[in-house]
């Protein structure tokens, strides 16, 4: 996170019944989140790489589940693996190339996709208790968003990587997701950038 955790809670007085973390890769966050009293079993992780998932169940991590998330369900892809693991996407690269010229695929992994409403529904993940969002899926953020439109009222905070430049090849940039989040009361309070790299994190807050 480019922006630490604990300064977003402590500036915003953030008052967190419950998170849902998409792109867990290995939980890094997990620490940051329990600082605060969050509750391990009030977060929910969801990571499209089926090896991570199985890592982190190895370490007793609960509530994560595998998947791929698109706004469609059962599109057939091949999933991206980077050689640094946490580029992995199931866009191909763009001006990532340019400015992580040693970041490179170094595999593809056949898949279905999975819209988070379905995800959520299949595995009964208590939504209405979760209320903080976590999305790091390198360009498909604004995607996740409208794969689960119909639950955002329980969501107060967004935490999400943004890009100002296409990173990935047809990935969402930051206004685009400034726009869709407008209509349901969330400004963006909070943005730092990767340098010049055309990405970063941005955090929104619903306000009305």
């Amino acid at each position: 996170m480019l922006i630490p955790f604990w300064q977003l809670y402590q500036q915003y007085n953030l008052n967190i019944s419950g998170i849902l973390h998409i792109g867990a890769h290995e939980c890094e966050e997990l620490k940051d989140y329990v600082r605060f009293n969050i509750n391990p079993l009030q977060i929910y992780w969801i990571e499209a790489q089926q090896n991570k998932v199985d890592q982190m169940k190895l370490k007793n991590i609960p509530n994560i589940y595998q998947a791929i998330i698109d706004d469609v369900d059962d599109k057939e892809i091949h999933f991206n693996i980077s050689n640094n693991g946490q580029s992995s996407s199931i866009l191909e690269f763009g001006t990532h190339l340019i400015h992580h010229p040693q970041v490179h695929f170094t595999q593809q992994i056949k898949g279905k996709t999975k819209r988070l409403d379905t995800l959520i529904e299949e595995n009964n993940i208590p939504i209405e208790h979760l209320n903080f969002m976590n999305l790091d899926i390198q360009g498909v953020e604004l995607r996740a968003l409208k794969s689960m439109e119909k639950y955002l009222h329980h969501i107060n905070y967004i935490y999400t990587e943004v890009n100002s430049d296409y990173v990935y090849k047809d990935c969402n940039l930051v206004g685009e997701i400034d726009g869709y989040l407008s209509p349901f009361g969330f400004t963006r309070v909070a943005t730092k950038m990767a340098g010049n790299a055309g990405w970063g994190d941005a955090f929104y807050i619903k306000t009305k």
